[in-house]
């Protein structure tokens, strides 16, 4: 950088000393000198009235040495100068205060947000805790409808999606542009719950319930590996060892003192690799509801859209790949599908608690009550995705877990004998709590953060 030096003087009252300008080497601005005799640096006032993108560097107000290009040390004293008709002193002050301001609301709005993903991942956590007891408790009159029961929730809760989206587009909490906005992916996220849901009944039908927990831990490593792949997020490996704690505690919680290793031999590694599947299915299913928000928000231009919409129109799809899959499905329940007219009919008595059909004690209650409380179990986990990510929705409903082991050696009724404490419960629930709280407080804001970056949307 070329810097030059030149001496002006105003008759009696002169600036007491040089001063440098500092540019690139350009034609020099057009400048004007006026005085100013309140500076309490005591030199005069410089307006450069330069092009709009022209560089100034200003000299620090304590002074600096320099060299000229002749190379004498020359000493350069603080000046005032302005840009147009206003000093740099007074843009600089007000421009300071916008900049505070905004510091400050981002700082707000995080802040809220940490608390926002805080409580709705509290409120996950006790849904899901209250959902697995009381789908262990609908199944104490449906004992011998089980699949009555996946039905009535699949295709029920379709006209209960719908209604409540019904209700949200009339107070105009739902959009047009909500609506119109591209169904594809909801095709796919419909075609993945029930290719999720197939291959998991199938899957269970073989496997003991004690290996189905141990594998149900794959959920959590197929979420990290496609949110990276598609989502392009980066994860610490605080992060990653933390959600291996998570694992490795419920694992040891709900498989203690349960053989579950030796169910999965006996088993086979094909029941248990189509298990697996199962979890590939259901995690790529929230990775893409995930990216559903995302897209959604840019084509709504900033705004987020509707979690009803997403509720709504995925369970309408889930439910038309369901009704193709019915025959299979109804086969691995051990029901002829020639049969399942009567079976559901049956069934249907047996919920209503109505007819001459016997062991249906706590119906309707029991499987009303589970059946609201899915709802909300669903609308949390799916609003705490939307604020947050797939994994953290996916750490919230582990959490459950262990404390749904821990309720069922209560005495609850309809259930009878309270099942015993699993022997590694309080070492596998510490090593969980472990993985928590090193996933959650690990700090952000470094280039392997689990921000996401832009993928193409989907159409």
């Amino acid at each position: 950088m070329t810097s030059w030096s030149h001496r002006f003087s105003g008759g009696t009252a002169s600036f007491g000393g040089p001063f440098r300008l500092r540019k690139q080497p350009r034609s020099l601005p057009e400048m004007s000198i006026y005085r100013n005799a309140d500076l309490r640096s005591g030199c005069g006032c410089v307006i450069l009235r330069a092009p709009k993108h022209r560089r100034l560097e200003a000299v620090a107000p304590s002074g600096a040495w320099d060299l000229s290009d002749s190379g004498e040390e020359d000493r350069v004293k603080p000046c005032s100068y302005a840009v147009g008709d206003q000093r740099v002193e007074d843009l600089a002050e007000g421009n300071s205060g916008e900049i505070l301001e905004n510091i400050r609301a981002e700082k707000s709005r995080r802040s809220n947000r940490k608390v926002e993903i805080v409580v709705a991942a509290a409120l996950t956590v006790i849904f899901g805790v209250a959902n697995r007891v009381l789908y262990k408790l609908a199944l104490v009159p449906l004992k011998h409808y089980p699949f009555f029961l996946a039905q009535l929730a699949t295709f029920g809760y379709v006209i209960v999606y719908f209604s409540i989206l019904y209700l949200r587009y009339h107070a105009g909490i739902v959009t047009d542009e909500m609506l119109s906005t591209p169904k594809a992916p909801y095709i796919v996220a419909g075609l993945l719950e029930a290719l999720g849901a197939a291959t998991g009944m199938a899957a269970a039908a073989i496997l003991s319930g004690a290996s189905i927990p141990v594998l149900s831990q794959t959920f959590l490593v197929w979420q990290i590996l496609l949110s990276t792949i598609f989502l392009g997020r980066r994860y610490k490996t605080s992060q990653l060892f933390g959600c291996f704690f998570v694992t490795i505690g419920v694992i040891i919680t709900v498989a203690s003192g349960s053989n579950a290793g030796n169910s999965l031999k006996e088993a086979g590694i094909f029941w248990s690799l189509l298990m697996i599947i199962s979890f590939l299915f259901q995690a790529a299913d929230t990775v893409l509801k995930e990216i559903i928000f995302l897209d959604a928000s840019r084509q709504l231009k900033g705004r987020t859209i509707d979690l009803f919409v997403v509720n709504s129109f995925g369970s309408a799809f889930q439910a038309v790949f369901i009704l193709a899959l019915l025959p299979f499905l109804s086969k691995l329940w051990g029901i002829p599908f020639t049969q399942l007219p009567s079976y559901l009919r049956d069934g249907a008595a047996c919920f209503l608690n109505y007819g001459s059909l016997s062991g249906c004690d706590g119906a309707p209650l029991l499987p009303l009550l589970f059946i609201l409380v899915n709802i909300g179990f669903n609308i949390s986990l799916l609003h705490l995705l939307k604020i947050s990510s797939a994994v953290v929705s996916s750490l919230a409903s582990t959490f459950s877990v262990p404390i749904s082991v821990y309720m069922f050696t209560l005495p609850l009724p309809y259930i009878g004998v309270a099942s015993a404490l699993p022997s590694g419960f309080v070492a596998g629930a510490v090593i969980l709590v472990l993985g928590l709280l090193i996933y959650a407080w690990t700090p952000s804001g470094s280039s392997d953060t689990n921000n996401a970056t832009p993928h193409v949307p989907i159409t």
